[in-house]
């Protein structure tokens, strides 16, 4: 059965913000031996982040879509990789605020466009972040723009696909000299893994627990 954007705002709304009831916040492991540019952020704290999850509503009840991003290869974190809209927020900058401002920036989102509904629990990733996700509905149709020094394409998703658990994959990468265990969610010839597929875990918990 397909989620509703009743049912997808109905399971956020009893939610503390930024809090899973009853399951820990996901820490992606770091890589050892640690690059210098991270052991830096992780020794003087992480550095607060916030991504945007944008739902596209269609005006019609057509199924709604999961946007999605995939960062420029020059990139020194995260280069190459599937991801939301989102980055470093800036001094006394809220997550609400950033993530609006980041989208903007990266993918021309207007932030009229989007209608925040939930947060979900921070997420530290292993380059040295603690991301605060928020999400959103996007009024559609939107123009959008990718920032070349950032996104090389932008694409959605259906959103049921990703929160079906079936859909997720626990797997095993030989990197940097040790085996790696990571989440990943494969689509359409695409491969979503590593902080945005871990994003995806946490919002496919929340869905199914409460439907």
């Amino acid at each position: 059965m397909a989620i509703t954007p009743e049912a997808l705002r109905a399971a956020f709304a009893g939610l503390t913000p930024g809090v899973e009831p009853g399951l820990p916040g996901i820490t992606e492991i770091v890589d050892e031996p640690v690059p210098p540019e991270i052991r830096e952020r992780l020794l003087t704290g992480r550095r607060p982040a916030a991504v945007l999850i944008p739902i596209l509503q269609p005006a019609t009840n057509a199924p709604l879509r999961l946007l999605l991003t995939q960062r420029t290869a020059h990139l020194r974190d995260h280069a190459g990789q599937i991801s939301f809209p989102g980055g470093g927020l800036n001094p006394g900058e809220g997550a609400m605020a950033g993530a609006l401002r980041e989208a903007h920036e990266e993918i021309g989102l207007d932030p009229s466009k989007v209608d925040l509904f939930g947060q979900m629990p921070q997420y530290h990733t292993g380059t040295g972040f603690s991301v605060s996700p928020m999400i959103g509905f996007v009024e559609t149709p939107c123009d959008l723009v990718p920032d070349p020094g950032e996104v090389a394409d932008i694409f959605d998703v259906p959103l049921d696909f990703i929160l079906d658990p079936r859909n997720m994959r626990q797997e095993t990468r030989f990197y940097r000299g040790a085996w790696r265990s990571f989440l990943a969610v494969p689509w359409s010839g695409r491969y979503i893994w590593g902080a945005t597929a871990g994003m995806l875990a946490q919002l496919s918990r929340i869905v199914n627990a409460a439907n």
